[in-house]
């Protein structure tokens, strides 16, 4: 799939303008020309995701719009959930969560979809969990990675904050990261943690897993 096929500004249009049923109907029609979800999630959601947070950040458009255009995305990713389960599971864990203070967790989904279109089994904690909490989950899962999201780049420090004390507790556990606010610098610092691996979008992952397995 590659979005020349359809008319990416109307569906961009169409997500600010709050027409679910336009958005929806497109992304179905892509399922059916081409179910590739992989490439959907790449091409057409995530390039849409990012322009919005652009648009917000630069105040081009208000919260209550970004909070519109996201929420339908998400309702979206929901619809078509169903299509992403593998029932083949290679016995490995995932925890997936957002940076603490972050409440976009729209990216960390189809990060989530990535792992169980892999065989993964993952455990997706959202938004905004807090990193004691944190700790004490993945002590009682004992996950074979984490991932991390942060969407806004002064979240950056928190991320690595969190990372931080996470290899304090877990010196072993690999740490995935990556997110929007990378768009904006940061990796260097990231890059200095052993464990902690920054993919930059969705095909990294998915390469990664599978070289992995």
């Amino acid at each position: 799939m590659t979005t020349d096929k359809i008319d990416y500004s109307a569906f961009l249009d169409s997500l600010l303008k709050g027409d679910r049923a336009y958005c929806s109907r497109v992304i179905r029609n892509e399922l059916k020309n081409n179910p590739s979800i992989f490439e959907l999630y790449e091409q057409l959601i995530r390039k849409s995701l990012y322009e919005i947070g652009e648009l917000w950040e630069n105040n081009k458009i208000s919260t209550a719009t970004e909070h519109l255009a996201s929420a339908i995305i998400e309702a979206i990713l929901n619809e078509i959930y169903p299509e992403v389960t593998s029932t083949d599971k290679n016995g490995k864990t995932v925890v997936l969560t957002c940076v603490e203070n972050e409440m976009h967790q729209i990216g960390i989904k189809m990060v989530n979809d990535v792992f169980e279109m892999n065989g993964w089994r993952t455990y997706f904690l959202g938004i905004n969990t807090p990193i004691g909490s944190l700790i004490r989950f993945t002590k009682e899962i004992q996950p074979t990675l984490l991932a991390i999201s942060v969407s806004l780049y002064f979240h950056l420090p928190d991320l690595e904050k969190m990372i931080q004390q996470i290899t304090n507790e877990f010196p072993e556990l690999k740490i995935f990261v990556g997110g929007q606010a990378f768009r904006h610098g940061g990796v260097e610092v990231i890059s200095s943690y052993k464990n902690v691996v920054y993919l930059p979008d969705l095909n990294s992952l998915d390469n990664y897993l599978k070289k992995t397995e």
